[in-house]
């Protein structure tokens, strides 16, 4: 071998062993890690021992979430309402859009950070989020569907059989199997990386403008008393001064029969408000600009009104032009860019 094929070999193999050492490299890039507690975040509510997340049980569950069958005529998903680019939620949409286009009542929820949640949807109503999927399933505006109707569809294909037996040891599809893996990939959708999460734990360069610490500051003396951190929303039910719509919706209290309740609204998170326009269960403020007037001057004394927002000689939360200018610079910094386009989360 002369010299110049010497070379030629000898730079081939460096390139050959370049590519496999490379490969290991990849796989531990794609490994699937699991749910993750930001480190920024309190312990989850969800009871993981019961479920564990698994790579085949998520990737169960997201093509689930996907899957059309769900729905009576198999034209609805969960997808279809939760739209990722929004944050999981309808946008543009007052209320939820459904089968056959139906109308429902309320505005479609985010699916974020429920793995912190103690009760679901804008109601109540459900306190374990393996059964919350019912709901919608079941609902005559949304997919119109029966349970028992949607296993036999989905035990009917046969990619559905082998992801079961992958993410469950069986082929048995099972209702608890199948919310277990709905819960798996609903667990996943963690909105944690916005610009705010990255100051609370002291990323390298990142800090707030004047504008969005000073809009820090007001919110902690006017907001988050309902709105607390770091998912920036208490959990609780209450009553905001919406006013009493046409339909009389009495939130709360459908689920409890407790008059105290009527009227009280879950606490949504603040998270992504530039993704999830528009605002309030019913969807009745397409800005945030309205949102901030409301609870400036448009509160009204209606039964159960929190009594956060009942001042001494005035309704609501006194905000300046200028405190809803810095509100709105901090709120921004709670949009999670990563989260609305993590491809993990998206239809396969």
């Amino acid at each position: 071998m002369n010299k110049k094929h010497w070379i030629v070999f000898s730079i081939l193999g460096l390139f050959i062993l370049a590519c496999k050492k490379d490969i290991p490299i990849k796989e531990e890039i794609e490994k699937f890690l699991g749910f993750q507690k930001p480190i920024n975040f309190p312990e989850p509510e969800y009871k993981f021992a019961n479920n564990p997340v698994t790579k085949a049980g998520f990737e169960l569950g997201r093509a689930l979430f996907y899957e059309p069958r769900l729905s009576r005529n198999n034209t609805i998903t969960c997808g279809s309402c939760h739209i990722q680019s929004s944050a999981f939620t309808q946008h543009g949409h007052d209320v939820s859009h459904g089968i056959e286009d139906r109308l429902g009542t309320r505005n479609s929820p985010p699916i974020m950070n429920l793995a912190w949640s103690k009760a679901f949807m804008w109601g109540g109503g459900v306190y374990d989020l393996d059964l919350q999927p019912i709901v919608p399933i079941t609902t005559h505006e949304e997919m119109d569907e029966n349970l028992d109707n949607v296993l036999k569809k989905i035990k009917a294909v046969p990619k559905y059989t082998a992801m079961f037996k992958s993410a469950f040891g069986t082929e048995e599809v099972t209702t608890a199997r199948f919310m277990k893996a709905l819960s798996q990939f609903m667990l996943m959708c963690v909105s944690s990386n916005s610009k705010y999460d990255k100051v609370m734990r002291k990323e390298a360069g990142v800090t707030f403008t004047a504008d969005e610490q000073e809009g820090y500051t007001l919110f902690k003396q006017k907001c988050a008393s309902c709105h607390s951190e770091p998912l920036f929303t208490d959990g609780s039910f209450r009553n905001n001064g919406l006013g009493i719509s046409a339909i009389n919706d009495q939130g709360f209290y459908a689920a409890t029969l407790i008059s105290t309740d009527k009227y009280k609204f879950k606490v949504p998170s603040l998270r992504n408000l530039q993704y999830t326009a528009p605002y309030m269960h019913d969807g009745r403020f397409l800005s945030l600009a309205g949102v901030l007037e409301h609870y400036n001057s448009e509160v009204q004394q209606t039964p159960n009104l929190d009594p956060l927002l009942k001042q001494a000689n005035r309704l609501g939360i006194a905000l300046t032009q200028n405190d809803q200018v810095k509100l709105t610079a901090f709120l921004v910094t709670l949009n999670d860019p990563d989260f609305i386009n993590n491809t993990l989360l998206s239809e396969q």
